[in-house]
């Protein structure tokens, strides 16, 4: 109940921060990736909020909170699915600066509360990155940096690296790490993206829902690749929908020297997801 109650409670804070603003966003998405022993459901909402500091700066905050929702009804009998729901509240604040002309660097600082039921002080982690921007001509951006993220699970600082080439009007496409993408729009209303990401995330368990007491927390990691379509179906409202395959997914129990302690094996799996978005 407190858990539900301070969800609510920043959510309404930061709707109606960011509505008198006037510039904000906010999403609702659903997703599933079945496997052959396990079913992962997951919901998401999330509020963002972006403004312009003078001609060289910006700035931008999400508030987001998730659902994570596991099925074992394809193995009932594991002796380790006790673990069946997860949540995370998150917010993400950037800042991103003109250095020189056409050089920029952005920084962001990610707190986040990633646990099974139960929210203690000691299940915030904070991650964020640092990044370099350069623009060569008008249609190549090439950036480069570290960040402590999830991509591989556990938090780990890893490298980032991306090339932004826009084709034309039409096509787009980024090569990098941890995101690819190739984004096309026949017109103002539809936009058909081919994406491949390292994604993944952690949470802490309760402590009273062990069933080995040396499990400190649940990790998953997959690499996906999808195709995505947002259709805008009028004024500030977009629909997205997207299909894709799940490669190399794994779900494990750690203890907290992130030793893995249980593998679910759950095998590789589809995704299938849909979500609407308001925009100003």
């Amino acid at each position: 109940m407190k858990v539900r109650f301070l969800i609510c409670f920043l959510f309404l804070i930061s709707f109606l921060g960011l509505k008198a603003q006037k510039k904000f966003s906010a999403t609702l998405n659903f997703k599933t990736e079945p496997t052959e022993k396990i079913n992962f459901s997951k919901t998401n909402i999330a509020v963002l909020y972006n403004k312009k500091l003078g001609t060289k700066s910006e700035i931008k905050n999400t508030l987001e909170y998730s659902n994570l929702k596991i099925n074992y009804e394809f193995n009932p009998y594991d002796f380790y699915a006790s673990q069946d729901k997860f949540n995370q509240i998150q917010n993400k604040f950037e800042y991103s600066s003109e250095i020189i002309e056409k050089t920029k660097w952005q920084f962001s600082i990610v707190p986040t509360a990633n646990f099974e039921s139960k929210l203690d002080f000691s299940d915030v982690t904070v991650l964020g990155s640092l990044t370099i921007t350069q623009q060569f001509g008008s249609k190549l951006n090439v950036t480069v940096g570290a960040g402590r993220t999830t991509a591989f699970g556990s938090p780990k600082i890893m490298p980032i690296a991306a090339f932004d080439y826009k084709m034309n009007e039409k096509t787009d496409f980024r090569i990098g790490f941890p995101d690819s993408k190739i984004s096309y729009s026949n017109n103002e209303r539809n936009k058909f993206s081919l994406t491949n990401g390292f994604n993944g995330n952690f949470y802490h368990l309760d402590q009273k829902d062990r069933v080995d007491k040396n499990a400190e927390k649940a990790v998953l990691s997959q690499m996906t690749s999808a195709l995505e379509y947002e259709r805008n179906v009028g004024n500030d409202w977009f629909l997205n929908f997207k299909a894709g395959y799940n490669f190399n997914k794994k779900y494990n129990l750690l203890d907290s020297n992130n030793q893995k302690i249980y593998d679910y094996n759950s095998g590789n799996g589809s995704v299938l997801g849909i979500g609407i978005k308001y925009k100003q």
